[in-house]
C-alpha cells in the first residue's frame, strides 16, 4: 500500500471544530450542528491535501468509564461537556459511516487506544499510517511508518511529527512517552507524576536508565514506585481493541447526502464536488 491510512482522534478534532465554528450554525429545527460542519470542513481539506488510502476514525464512548478511571480514579474528572457537543459527537460516527470511512467505538476504551489499534492492524498489512490529532499521547505510536499530523498556530500547514521530533520535543524515545508521563506528570488528564520530578529531569532519567524500571530500581519510597508504574499504565495506549480498516477512499457523494439531510446543504454541496 503506497499511501498511508489517515487514522484520525475524532473527539479531538469535533471539539476544535466546535469551538472553532460559530454556535450560530445551525441545522433542520434549529439543531446545532457546528462541531459537524466544522469536522468535515477541515477534515475533508486534509484528505484532499494528504490523499490518503482510506480514512479511519476513532472515538470515545460518552460517559462510561474506561479502565483508565479504575487504575487511576482522577484521570480526566472534572471535564464538562455542553448539551450541544454532546448531541453532535453521539451523531458524528454514523455521518462518518454515511462517507464510508472506517469508524472505531468500544466502551472501556478510549480513542486513543483505537488509534493504536489501528496503527497495529495497518502496519501489519504493510501499510503505513498518519494520525491526526493535538493529544502528544501519541507521540508513543511514532514510528518510521507512523507520523502524527497536528495543526499549528498562525498557519493551515500541518507538523508532522517523526520519531526525530518527538525526541527534540521530549528529549525521549517514543516508546519511552508512557515512562515520561508517569514521571513528570500530565495535569491535563490529572496525572501527578513523582514530587519533584519535572519534564528535564524525567527525560534526563529515561536518557541515563532506559526503563521507568531502571530509572526508579533506587527509589527509596516504594509506594511511589507503585505509584509511577500506575501512571505508566494509565498513559500507555492499548491496541486491544477490535478494528475494521476501510478498504477505499471517503465516498464525498454519499456522505454529502447525509449531511443534506440535517441541513448542512452549502457543505453538502462542496463536498460532494469533491472527485
Amino acid at each position: 500500500m503506497s499511501e498511508p491510512l489517515l487514522i484520525v482522534d475524532g473527539d479531538n478534532l469535533a471539539h476544535r471544530a466546535y469551538h472553532s465554528t460559530p454556535k450560530t450554525v445551525t441545522g433542520k429545527d434549529g439543531l446545532g450542528i457546528n462541531a459537524i460542519v466544522g469536522f468535515f470542513s477541515m477534515l475533508s481539506r486534509i484528505v484532499t491535501e494528504e490523499k490518503p488510502r482510506g480514512v479511519f476514525v476513532a472515538w470515545d464512548t460518552l460517559g462510561i468509564d474506561t479502565y483508565r478511571n479504575e487504575l487511576w480514579p482522577p484521570y480526566q474528572t472534572g471535564r464538562i461537556f455542553e448539551d450541544s457537543i454532546r448531541t453532535q459527537l453521539n451523531m458524528l460516527p454514523d455521518i462518518c459511516r454515511a462517507f464510508s470511512m472506517g469508524v472505531g467505538k468500544q466502551a472501556g476504551y478510549e480513542a486513543d487506544d483505537v488509534m493504536a489499534s489501528a496503527v497495529v492492524a495497518e502496519c501489519a498489512a504493510g501499510g503505513s499510517c498518519l494520525l491526526l490529532t493535538t493529544d502528544r499521547d501519541s507521540y508513543q505510536l511514532v514510528t518510521d511508518c507512523v507520523t502524527v499530523l497536528t495543526p499549528q498556530r498562525g498557519t493551515r500547514e500541518l507538523a508532522r511529527i517523526g520519531p526525530l521530533q518527538v525526541v527534540e520535543y521530549f528529549g525521549i524515545l517514543p516508546e519511552q512517552v508512557p515512562d515520561f508521563k508517569a514521571l513528570s506528570g500530565d495535569s491535563s488528564d490529572k496525572i501527578p507524576g513523582l514530587p519533584g520530578i519535572g519534564p528535564k529531569t524525567a527525560a534526563g532519567m529515561l536518557l541515563k536508565a532506559g526503563t521507568l524500571e531502571n530509572a526508579l530500581k533506587d527509589w527509596t519510597k516504594p509506594e511511589q514506585v507503585e505509584l509511577a508504574m500506575k501512571f505508566r499504565e494509565v498513559a500507555r495506549m492499548r491496541p486491544e481493541v477490535a478494528v475494521t480498516l476501510p478498504d477505499g477512499p471517503p465516498n464525498w457523494q454519499a456522505g454529502a447526502e447525509a449531511l443534506r439531510l440535517l441541513g448542512a446543504d452549502n457543505l453538502a454541496t462542496r463536498l460532494s464536488a469533491i472527485s
